[in-house]
């Protein structure tokens, strides 16, 4: 869905339905740094705070960033560190809380279960955001955009508290060279709380063979799988064999691209299917076909809770019932390379007049890609920076034509975009699954609908009365 969007508010709202309820990993140390600087005003950031393990670390954070009151509406955001692999101590508090904070808010109140989503790409928060996030007793880890290999053996270590490793890949590198981002529990925090619980990891894969892959060996292998298609919002992986566009510059995807889900089902693994699948009869089909469920993202970041700025959301609902809505799947909008689902909304860097009119900046950086420097050192560069950094950096022009800054786009999407010196104010960018089918089910009379709305069309008229608003 997006930075944000799957928020804890509508976590907890599907988790108090009885389903598992997932919040968004990506950039929670940008989002708490931000709502703290607009002064928490509702107070939740600071109570799930004070209930953090280790005092300290919390409130040197809140030192940090909270500003009674917030900040004036013209005062840009104070920065946060970017990722590196040598990250700064302030950093690394800043993301083993904040992703405390969203799984802590996310729990409170019920006995469901939450998850949490990573990109795999981003490989230099993974250790730190995970801690973070376990301290809260997080019951799943969801991650895609790339293969988790290494995750079954980071969860074991960091539920007994010890050091951890993660090997970083890097552009270049020579034979030989290796990289990785550490994370020590007693040298971060001072002193070491009680071992947080494992989560369980269901690995976000497109094809029998990727999860073939990951199951065939104990040490990579996941509790489970979320099996996606490529009209799932956000990336998509690459259509096999040679590119080919449509007429609207869409990657066009053929049988060989269509996941085989009687093979999964063979492995014996749990998995769910996601990517088009909101509706009674595609959850029957896919437990017919051996899934434990679906996973769905659209149709809750369109409800109520969602973290999606209001305006946004009620614009975009307004435009989908009178058909007008357009997602397309856009092949060089990511800095990632991988194909990238844009909702087409004037006013949002979707808008090419509005792409071409933003100054390039490069001051979040979570898709920066680490590459080996001429010197050895290594460097980080991203084909949405300022094209001549990025070619200064060893980087093809080439590839930053159409590149849209996802970082700073998607955090303007949840209303917490960056406020310039010079009075420029960030655009938003959003993303969406291209299925919208779902809509005339749930929105009835008004263009409102909650997280519950989905749980009870998903399961049918049947089971809609146990569904707990």
């Amino acid at each position: 869905m997006g930075v944000g969007v799957s928020g804890w508010p509508l976590a907890r709202a599907v988790a108090r339905t009885g389903q598992l309820g997932v919040v968004s990993g990506v950039a929670l140390d940008a989002l708490l740094a931000r709502r703290l600087q607009r002064g928490d005003v509702d107070g939740h950031l600071r109570r799930a705070m004070a209930h953090f393990p280790v005092s300290a670390v919390a409130e040197r954070v809140l030192h940090r960033y909270f500003v009674p009151g917030g900040l004036a509406e013209d005062q840009p955001f104070r920065p946060v560190p970017r990722l590196g692999l040598r990250p700064r101590r302030h950093g690394q508090e800043l993301t083993v809380v904040a992703n405390f904070v969203e799984v802590f808010l996310a729990k409170e109140g019920h006995d469901g279960q939450v998850g949490v989503n990573y990109l795999e790409k981003i490989q230099l928060a993974t250790p730190a955001a995970l801690y973070g996030a376990m301290l809260a007793g997080v019951d799943y880890v969801l991650m895609g955009a790339g293969l988790p290999t290494d995750i079954p053996r980071l969860l074991d270590t960091l539920a007994a508290n010890a050091s951890v490793r993660l090997p970083v890949a890097v552009h270049g590198a020579a034979g030989g060279e290796r990289h990785q981002i550490t994370l020590d529990p007693w040298e971060l925090l001072g002193e070491v709380p009680s071992p947080p619980p494992r989560p369980r990891l269901l690995a976000i894969v497109s094809s029998a063979t990727l999860a073939a892959y990951l199951a065939r060996d104990e040490r990579t292998r996941p509790d489970g799988f979320v099996l996606e298609t490529p009209v799932a919002g956000g990336h998509s992986v690459r259509p096999r064999g040679p590119l080919t566009l449509s007429v609207d510059g869409e990657p066009v995807y053929g049988p060989r691209d269509r996941p085989d889900v009687a093979k999964i089902a063979k492995l014996g693994l749990p998995f769910w299917l996601a990517g088009g699948q909101t509706g009674p009869e595609r959850l029957a089909a896919a437990r017919a076909a051996g899934a434990s469920g679906v996973q769905v993202g659209t149709a809750f970041a369109l409800c109520r809770e969602s973290g999606l700025d209001p305006g946004l959301r009620r614009r975009m609902l307004r435009d989908a019932a009178r058909g007008e809505l357009v997602v397309r799947n856009h092949a060089t909008a990511s800095p990632t390379g991988f194909p990238f689902k844009l909702a087409h909304l004037s006013g949002t860097t979707a808008d090419e007049q509005v792409y071409a009119d933003r100054p390039r900046h490069c001051d979040l950086g979570y898709l920066r890609t680490p590459y080996r420097r001429v010197d050895g050192g290594v460097g980080y560069r991203c084909p949405a920076e300022p094209v001549e950094d990025y070619v200064r950096k060893g980087g093809s022009a080439g590839d930053t034509i159409g590149s849209r800054c996802l970082c700073n786009g998607l955090v303007a999407t949840v209303g917490l975009g960056q406020r310039r010196p010079d009075g420029y104010r960030e655009p938003p960018l959003v993303t969406l699954g291209q299925d919208l089918a779902f809509l005339p089910h749930l929105v009835r009379g008004d263009d409102d609908y909650s997280a519950a709305d989905v749980v009870a069309y998903l399961l049918g008229p049947a089971a809609s009365a146990a569904v707990r608003p």
